[in-house]
């Protein structure tokens, strides 16, 4: 029987972890991994205890929802708040993170970035990543395929690496 690989099965998760997003505009999920073990997960969300976009609207400011943590920042800040170490993490994400949540990733310490679609990548984000020692890998999985997938023994298809 063929397994998923194991960057697949990570961004699988970050797209299961999409689904809990409580802004409409984009679900997003996140999941940080070390040595191929989740240690934390993200979506992003209203911040805790207070009102969701899908309950009152988004809160719009510049084209921006700025009720909304974004799925990056939900999990960094989950690792601050358990004392987890990021320095040399991966970060699993379901769309390319935007400039103010590069920022944090590389202050962070992350090694590598994982996503799957692109999402209007700022230039000066690039231009950061490029700068930086930190890997990017565009990472698809189709979950519907691997989904059909166990019902159909030995026929894994969906995955690709770019």
């Amino acid at each position: 029987m063929r397994r998923l690989p194991w960057h697949q099965y990570f961004m699988a998760q970050a797209k299961l972890l999409a689904l809990r997003s409580t802004c409409p505009r984009l679900q997003v999920g996140c999941v940080i991994t070390r040595d191929k073990r989740v240690v934390a997960t993200g979506y992003n969300g209203s911040v805790s205890g207070e009102v969701h976009c899908v309950d009152a609207g988004c809160k719009m400011e510049n084209g921006h929802c700025i009720r909304a943590v974004h799925a990056e920042a939900n999990a960094l800040i989950q690792c601050a708040r358990f004392g987890i170490a990021t320095e040399g993490a991966e970060l699993y994400v379901t769309h390319f993170p935007c400039l103010h949540c590069v920022k944090l990733i590389l202050q962070a310490g992350i090694r590598h970035i994982y996503y799957e679609t692109d999402y209007r990548p700022h230039p000066y984000a690039l231009e950061l990543l490029e700068n930086s020692r930190v890997g990017v890998t565009r990472v698809t999985v189709s979950l519907r395929e691997w989904l059909a997938g166990l019902e159909e023994p030995g026929a894994f298809p969906g995955t690709g690496e770019g």
